[in-house]
């Protein structure tokens, strides 16, 4: 009797056994994203949990530290500066999404209004505030010295014509003020998740030939893993596109 208990327990260790995934994740659209496939990874044995967080920063020391196994709200740009200025070892496991980085403003309703002196809020870390200036400069708003360099900064300025003042903050915080700058470059899941729409309010948008693709990001070495891959699937299948075209209307593109 006691071996008869004992197979039955092995056995039904083995039928509940399944890999769990602790994924970190911005709230808008990624952890959309992931509750969108949460039952698709059940169905492949993968317990999918979501873990929010809403800074640019401790999803990858989480990661970094193994109490994430993967997280979903960088590009490879944003990714590859921390990981190098941080001594991290992260890596892609695949692209998902672009969410194009837009201008906002409150105050001018075409970009030939903006008037001299006005101030210019961008993202304040290296890779996103190089993507809004890159962004300016690519519309003819200010004129950088070396338009490829995706770490550019105020000082890369060589044309500035409006005098315009840039006034760097947290990218989460960015849709908040709004109200006290002439200007604003937002990224596409803050716009979005501000009630802002990318594609009827932003004076200037990104096109959908962006180079920086969300992705999944987890530990060097990770990436090839059965969990980990089933999860890249899942963000990657044609349900996930359908989702993202009909509900963000070109805020968020598809990038698979």
């Amino acid at each position: 009797m006691k071996k008869l208990v004992l197979v039955l327990g092995l056995l039904g260790s083995v039928i509940s056994f399944g890999a769990k995934l602790k994924v970190g994740a911005s709230p808008v659209p990624h952890a959309q994203l992931l509750q969108l496939v949460k039952d698709d990874l059940k169905n492949e044995n993968v317990e999918l949990e979501i873990i929010e967080l809403t800074d640019y920063v401790t999803p990858n020391l989480l990661l970094d530290s193994k109490e994430l196994d993967a997280n979903f709200f960088q590009h490879k740009p944003y990714l590859e500066t921390f990981s190098k200025e941080k001594n991290l070892k992260l890596v892609s496991a695949g692209n998902v999404h672009v969410e194009p980085l837009g201008v906002y403003s409150k105050k001018v309703n075409k970009i030939e209004n903006l008037k001299k002196g006005g101030v210019v809020a961008i993202p304040n870390d290296p890779t996103n505030g190089g993507r809004a200036l890159i962004l300016l400069h690519n519309n003819g708003i200010i004129k950088l010295k070396n338009p490829q360099d995706l770490l550019a900064t105020e000082f890369d300025i060589v044309e500035n014509k409006n005098n315009l003042k840039f006034k760097s903050l947290d990218a989460a915080q960015i849709p908040r003020a709004l109200e006290d700058v002439d200007l604003a470059v937002v990224n596409g899941n803050y716009a979005i998740e501000a009630g802002l729409n990318p594609l009827t309010e932003a004076l200037i948008i990104e096109g959908k030939e962006s180079p920086y693709a969300n992705l999944i990001a987890v530990r060097e070495g990770d990436e090839k893993k059965e969990d980990i891959q089933k999860l890249v699937k899942a963000l990657q299948s044609e349900k996930v596109k359908v989702f993202i075209e009909n509900t963000y209307k070109g805020g968020v593109v598809p990038a698979f």
